[in-house]
């Protein structure tokens, strides 16, 4: 398989999911401006969506969109713990919060990266980011989302990642700031981040 990613992107949190479950796999980074890819190719032809991430697999087939990427590593590894079992309701429960992530936090965040919104604007996307920062500090009575360590850990993990950029100052919310601590101490989350930075620029 081939992972295709771009620096402090939600491609993050499969990147982090493979090296949890041990699965083999090559690390392609990409430039987000030029659409090249370390690999000479236009990442384009790869995904005409043209953002990150993408998991190629040995058969050519291309998977795109993050929570779909996730629930295909997991479920490539039986019986491990990163998900419940397909068809179970901890499995709707996963696949909710995948989904909170998914459009309230990462689609609620993306205007923040946009240079041409003005800041007026920026505000009130801050706010409702904020909402959602204050929903999930209120719901997140353990260690992590379910009763153990799974992929929407590893995805929340990455668009929380982003706060900093934003000027968020993620102590503002404890139990946010905790989750962060504790999976900053996860050797798979410690292997991926060097990783990427060990890459070369594009």
């Amino acid at each position: 398989m081939k992972l295709y990613f771009a620096p402090m992107t939600c491609s993050l949190s499969p990147h982090i999911v493979l090296r949890e479950l041990g699965l083999p796999f090559e690390l392609v980074r990409v430039n987000n401006q030029s659409k090249r890819t370390a690999d000479g190719r236009d990442f384009r032809e790869i995904n005409p969506k043209g953002y990150v991430a993408a998991l190629v697999l040995d058969n050519g087939e291309v998977l795109t969109e993050g929570p779909a990427i996730l629930q295909f590593l997991v479920d490539q590894v039986p019986g491990n713990t990163l998900a419940p079992a397909n068809g179970t309701w901890e499995r709707a429960r996963l696949q909710e919060h995948l989904n909170f992530i998914a459009t309230e936090m990462h689609g609620g965040s993306a205007p923040l990266f946009n240079a041409d919104i003005p800041e007026p604007i920026k505000d009130i996307f801050r706010g409702k980011l904020y909402q959602r920062l204050d929903f999930l500090d209120v719901h997140l009575t353990s260690d992590y989302l379910l009763r153990t360590f799974s992929v929407a850990d590893a995805y929340l993990f990455s668009v929380l990642k982003w706060l900093p950029i934003f000027n968020i100052d993620i102590n503002a919310w404890p139990s946010l700031a905790a989750f962060m601590d504790r999976m900053e101490q996860r050797p798979g989350v410690q292997a991926a981040i060097a990783a990427e930075a060990a890459t070369a620029p594009i």
